[in-house]
């Protein structure tokens, strides 16, 4: 009788174990064709079985192995099918099949994020079919993962006549051809992923790299207004927009932009330094330094060797500091002329002044011929008040001169907030040309609004 019951055993658990092996592994399975809970416990009960018995038992660990994929068991699963490679490499098995081994060894791996070892299971599951579309899909993206964009584009195609519509195909394909710089190719496939799945953002944010690249600004500007909101994509969509606002001189949707952006929280660090950074220079073209001044600080206890940031603060600090220095460097030229005017009007003690003229050179520097007549003298004298924190060389210097000639004026004052070059010193050395460099022409830039009110 005991005979007959192990007998029955036997049988019992060599059928559930042909059941097994004998039903479609492909990793499509519906769930409803999968073994329920209770079966797999008893599969995976029996394999141990057989397993103490005999450990080099393949067909065992193939139904191990089976079980644990379908139950979801990730690490067990790809250690248990990982067991199974090195065994089938060497023996060939009737029962199981070498295709799916490696498959599933891959589909394994990647759940675990071990990607090395999930290329090589897909690697290997190719070199017995390659026209599968989970493996050529699946080498694809992987090969998309470590920037081998022409590999991922072949792999992917291949796996795109299996499943023309695949919305993950499509996806890594428009976005591996972007990176390849085929832009049109690129938004085809692009456009076609965001149809299928609408809340892909990341796909609706290369859409816009794509028109940007093809320069159709309005429709990338379009896709990245819509995506500031974003929590993932937001700050990045922020960047992009506010700079070609900045590109293109609308500073204040610039502005809006990059503060948009350093709302968001979670900012990528490099991110957050390029928002701010953006932001600065953009308060500084719109002459705000009083608001630039706190980004640059922000970004200078960050990273002090951050691009320019330490330069900008020195230079844009002191000029805060001295509204009439940043008119004579910054503000418009209507501004900085009535500033010069000033100057002109105050620069010699007790003298009447008549201004004859004034020359402005694109918005470089301003001529102002004036008349001054005081106690001890009267003469012709022209002012050159330029616009430059740099050195001035020679060159500007002779024009200055040769311009003096030309109007027979008597003495010529040049000015600068930057220096002159010992060339251009030398060149006046005998020439009645005076040269104001920083120092003193910030003395005088901070005395002239009350010379001015003196003088009524």
């Amino acid at each position: 009788m005991s005979i007959l019951i192990g007998v029955i055993a036997l049988i019992l658990v060599a059928s559930v174990l042909i059941l097994v092996m004998n039903r479609s592994h492909s990793f499509s399975v519906n769930k409803s064709g999968k073994p329920s809970k209770k079966e797999n416990e008893t599969i995976i009960k029996e394999a141990f079985k057989r397993l103490t018995a005999n450990p080099n038992d393949v067909e065992a660990k193939y139904a191990l192995a089976t079980a644990y994929f379908d139950d979801e068991s990730w690490d067990k699963a790809m250690k248990t099918y990982e067991a199974l490679l090195e065994q089938i490499s060497t023996t060939n098995i009737k029962n199981v099949d070498r295709f799916e081994v490696c498959l599933r060894y891959g589909l394994s791996a990647r759940k675990l994020n071990m990607i090395d070892n999930a290329y090589r299971g897909f690697s290997m599951a190719r070199t017995y079919r390659q026209d599968n579309f989970e493996v050529n899909y699946e080498l694809g993206s992987l090969e998309f993962e470590r920037n081998n964009y022409e590999k991922a584009v072949q792999l992917l195609q291949q796996a795109r006549l299996q499943d023309p519509d695949n919305p993950a195909v499509l996806r890594y394909l428009g976005h591996a051809l972007f990176r390849l710089k085929k832009t049109k190719e690129a938004m085809t496939f692009i456009r076609k992923a965001i149809d299928l799945a609408p809340e892909d953002k990341e796909s609706l944010y290369t859409l816009a790299e794509c028109y940007q690249e093809a320069n159709q600004i309005e429709q990338a500007l379009r896709i990245f207004n819509h995506l500031r909101a974003d929590p993932v994509m937001g700050p990045n969509s922020c960047l992009i927009a506010g700079t070609i606002h900045l590109d293109t001189r609308q500073y204040e949707a610039a502005i809006s932009d990059f503060e948009i952006g350093l709302k968001h929280a979670n900012i990528k660090p490099d991110i957050l330094l390029e928002l701010r950074y953006r932001l600065a220079t953009t308060y500084i073209k719109t002459n705000e330094i009083g608001k630039a001044i706190p980004h640059l600080k922000q970004i200078q206890s960050t990273n002090s060797s951050y691009k320019d940031v330490s330069v900008l603060l020195s230079k844009y600090i002191e000029l805060n500091a001295n509204r009439n220095l940043q008119i004579f460097l910054m503000s418009s030229s209507a501004d900085f002329v009535a500033l010069c005017r000033k100057i002109v009007m105050t620069y010699f003690a007790k003298a009447k002044v008549k201004i004859l003229n004034i020359a402005v050179n694109k918005n470089e520097w301003a001529d102002i011929t004036a008349e001054i007549d005081t106690p001890k003298w009267s003469d012709l004298i022209i002012f050159r008040f330029i616009r430059t924190q740099g050195s001035i060389g020679e060159l500007i210097v002779r024009d200055f001169h040769s311009h003096l000639k030309e109007l027979k004026a008597g003495k010529g004052i040049c000015m600068t907030v930057g220096n002159f070059t010992d060339e251009a010193k030398r060149f006046t050395e005998a020439r009645l040309i005076d040269l104001i460099e920083k120092e003193r022409l910030q003395a005088i830039l901070n005395s002239v609004d009350a010379k001015s009110a003196a003088l009524g």
